[in-house]
């Protein structure tokens, strides 16, 4: 692993890193949850994580591209990236998410020169500006958990080569809802493990159980429970406590987003929207 900027050395002697914030009760723990996800992890789940890149990308192969994974997490993505043909750069706040990444690539791509996987942070400009330009920057759900996501959005779009792709997932702004969330994921993050589980347990009813209820007037009983790992890569309890813990937290509507890459010279390829519901919006910006 590459050694970490003195930019980013000063931002952690400031804020005391990732485990600090987690002791602290203000972050969640996000590589703890990426590590129960390699333990199930399968040849399905990763091809499904490439299908996911071309068909939003609208490519069918990446070789002889540049692609960053910013906030790379479990590096299932980057996985994918790499094996459709892309020379890939990961990296990641958590030290628990860069050691899972580094697991995956030890597992399908030891030694792998194409393939470097680092500590970072998309808030440190001096780290971000020695990675130079890639022709697809790829960060799903990772800026709304920075703590300053606005600052985050914009410090990801110098790394975007010419005619190059962003490809980002952003929480859909609910008003009082989303308010409402923020406040569970702060007492989630700032309670004893016992707390934490009974918080994900109340949560489940409001998560689940409108999928639930239709699955049963469809005679389908958990039909999307089952589905859900093939869709998204990651289980769904372990999707769950992701949602539920997730903090920091912030969200955005789809035309804040738009326009604030419009001002900056993107234009938008393609969107996704979670429909007006909990969830992430899913953006492809080219840039100009």
């Amino acid at each position: 692993m590459k050694a970490k900027p003195a930019s980013e050395r000063e931002r952690e002697r400031e804020t005391g890193g990732a485990s600090e914030e987690i002791a602290r009760g203000e972050r969640f723990a996000f590589g703890d949850n990426w590590a129960k996800f390699l333990a199930v992890l399968n040849e399905e789940r990763i091809i499904e994580a490439q299908n996911d890149l071309k068909k939003t990308l609208e490519i069918d192969s990446l070789t002889n591209t540049r692609f960053l994974d910013a906030g790379c997490g479990s590096g299932i993505h980057s996985l994918a990236a790499r094996r459709l043909g892309a020379k890939v750069v990961s990296f990641d706040y958590d030290p628990k998410s860069v050691a899972c990444a580094l697991e995956l690539k030890r597992r399908y791509y030891a030694d792998d020169p194409d393939w470097t996987i680092e500590e970072g942070s998309v808030l440190d400009r001096g780290y971000l500006g020695g990675l130079g330009e890639f022709d697809v920057v790829y960060s799903w759900g990772v800026l709304h958990h920075t703590g300053a996501m606005f600052e985050a959005l914009a410090n990801v779009a110098p790394l975007v080569a010419p005619e190059g792709r962003l490809f980002i997932s952003i929480y859909n702004d609910q008003g009082g809802a989303s308010r409402r969330w923020r406040l569970i994921k702060r007492a989630y993050n700032a309670s004893p493990k016992i707390i934490r589980a009974l918080i994900v347990a109340l949560c489940y009813p409001r998560l689940w159980g409108p999928s639930t209820i239709r699955d049963f007037l469809r005679l389908k009983p958990f039909e999307t429970w089952r589905n859900y790992a093939k869709r998204r890569g990651m289980s769904p309890h372990r999707d769950v406590v992701d949602w539920v813990g997730g903090y920091p937290f912030e969200v955005a509507k789809p035309e804040v987003i738009f326009e604030f890459y419009r001002d900056r010279g993107f234009a938008l390829r393609k969107l996704f929207t979670c429909g007006g519901r909990h969830g992430c919006n899913q953006y492809v910006f080219n840039r100009l």
